[in-house]
């Protein structure tokens, strides 16, 4: 099974199963609109259907607090939800506390503990910051959920 997992973010950490992992950096440039961002987001996720997709896991921010980040990460789970209802792919959320408990037995980890941890799980990666192994250790809970 290949599955796609992202922290979606405007820099999205991304691991899939069967072609790699890292960040996607969506920023919104100088003279650009808002929705470049959501953009960008759909052509990653085009690409990754190139390297072969049957499900595609995300941090689901079901408790975010207030903010400009409530509403980017409201915008990229939408994307991701209709891009993969669009392309007849199954997906799933999963909140923080599910993959901080996953990574670290506790579901209040921080952010720190949770790319200590990665670094030391998954050295091969060359995790890059806490979006990257936020990645990683979701890739590795669906893969342990739904036994790829």
């Amino acid at each position: 099974m290949n599955i796609l997992a992202i922290d979606p973010a405007t820099v999205c950490g991304w691991a899939h199963s069967g072609a790699g992992s890292g960040v996607w950096d969506l920023s919104v440039r100088a003279d650009e609109s808002n929705g470049m961002r959501l953009l960008r987001l759909r052509a990653k996720l085009n690409a990754a259907r190139e390297a072969g997709l049957d499900l595609v896991v995300f941090e689901a921010g079901r408790n975010l607090k207030y903010g400009n980040a409530v509403r980017v990460a409201a915008q990229l789970q939408g994307v991701i939800e209709l891009w993969c209802t669009e392309h007849e792919i199954a997906y799933r959320g999963y909140s923080p506390s599910e993959i901080k408990k996953h990574a670290t037995g506790s579901g209040n980890a921080t952010k720190d503990r949770m790319l200590e941890t990665a670094r030391e799980t998954f050295a091969d990666a060359a995790v890059i910051d806490h979006n990257h192994a936020d990645a990683l250790w979701l890739l590795d809970l669906a893969m342990m959920e739904y036994g790829a």
